[in-house]
C-alpha cells in the first residue's frame, strides 16, 4: 500500500437519520461518503441500520440481501474503489438460514473494494425501555452472529462490535487479546440509554483496553417514531474525546496515532498487569 502513513489515518464517523424510504438513505449515505473523503478520510464507518429503518421490525425483510450480491453491497464496492477508501458498512440484514431472520451484518471493504471481513452482531436488543417504543425484540427478526471478529488494514487490527455489544466488555477485552488497537462500532442507541450510558461504556472500553473507540451512530427522530441518541465519536485510548457529533446528519473525525498510542501503552502498561 505505497503512499499509506501506517503510524497516522484519518478516520471519519458518520451519523445519520435513516428512514423507511431506502433510495434515500442509500443516496445521503452516499453524499456522506463522499464529503468524508473530500475532507481526507482513508476509512468512514456507517450506522447501524444506515440503509432501512422502517415502520416494523419486520419491513427490513423486503431489503435483505445476499451475502456478497446486492445493491448496497454493489454500492460500496464502488465508493471504496472510486474514492480509495476503507468502508465500514454499519450493518443492515443479510439473509441467514432462517428467512424471517436475517443477520445484522456490518461488511468491512477496503480501498480497493474488496470485502475483507464481515461481522454478524452477536448480543441482540431484548429489552424494555422507557420511551415511545418501550419494548424491543431484535432477536424476533434478527439471526444473532456468534464469533467476533477483528481484521487486519494498514494502520494495524481493528475489532468490529454493534450497538448493544457496547455493553459486554468481554467482548472487547477479548479483541485487545487478539491485538486489536482500534474497536469500530455502528449503532442505533436510543435516546434514553444513550444520555444515560453512551458515553460512560464507549470511554470504559476505551480506557481500560489501551484502544482507540470509534462509534457511528443514528442521531435524531426517526420517521417511525424511534428516537436515537445520536453523538457519534472518537475517543482515544486514554478517554479523550477527540471528535464528537450531537444530532441530525453529521460527520466527526478524527486522527488515529498508533505510535503514540504504543508509547503510552509502554509508559502505563495496565495490559501487562492482568492477572485474571
Amino acid at each position: 500500500m505505497q503512499g499509506i502513513n501506517q503510524d497516522n489515518f484519518k478516520l471519519a464517523v458518520i451519523q445519520m437519520v435513516s428512514s423507511a424510504q431506502f433510495q434515500d438513505n442509500l443516496d445521503t449515505a452516499k453524499s456522506l461518503i463522499i464529503e468524508a473523503s473530500n475532507n481526507g478520510a482513508d476509512m468512514v464507518v456507517l450506522p447501524e441500520y444506515f440503509a432501512f429503518m422502517g415502520f416494523k421490525e419486520k419491513d427490513k425483510l423486503v431489503y435483505q440481501e445476499v451475502h456478497l450480491t446486492g445493491p448496497v453491497q454493489e454500492l460500496l464496492c464502488q465508493l471504496a474503489i472510486k474514492y480509495k477508501l476503507w468502508i465500514v458498512a454499519g450493518t443492515f440484514p443479510i439473509q441467514s438460514e432462517d428467512q424471517a431472520r436475517p443477520f445484522g451484518r456490518c461488511y468491512v471493504f477496503n480501498d480497493l473494494g474488496k470485502v475483507v471481513t464481515w461481522y454478524d452482531k452477536i448480543h441482540l436488543f431484548d429489552v424494555q425501555v422507557d420511551d415511545a417504543q418501550g419494548s424491543y425484540c431484535e432477536s424476533r427478526f434478527t439471526k444473532a452472529g456468534s464469533e467476533r471478529v477483528y481484521f487486519d488494514s494498514p494502520w494495524g487490527k481493528i475489532g468490529l462490535a454493534v450497538c448493544y455489544d457496547l455493553r459486554f466488555p468481554e467482548l472487547f477485552r477479548q479483541l485487545e487479546a487478539d491485538g486489536c488497537t482500534l474497536f469500530i462500532m455502528p449503532a442505533a442507541f436510543t435516546y434514553q440509554t444513550g444520555q444515560l450510558h453512551w458515553d460512560s461504556l464507549i470511554k470504559a472500553r476505551a480506557i481500560e483496553n489501551l484502544c482507540y473507540f470509534a462509534a457511528s451512530a443514528q442521531g435524531g427522530l426517526h420517521q417511525n417514531g424511534r428516537e436515537t441518541w445520536g453523538h457519534s465519536c472518537i475517543v482515544s485510548p486514554w478517554g479523550k474525546d477527540l471528535a464528537q457529533a450531537q444530532q441530525g446528519e453529521s460527520i466527526a473525525y478524527a486522527s488515529i496515532d498508533s505510535h503514540a498510542q504504543a508509547q503510552l501503552r509502554k509508559e502505563f502498561p495496565v495490559l501487562q498487569h492482568k492477572k485474571l
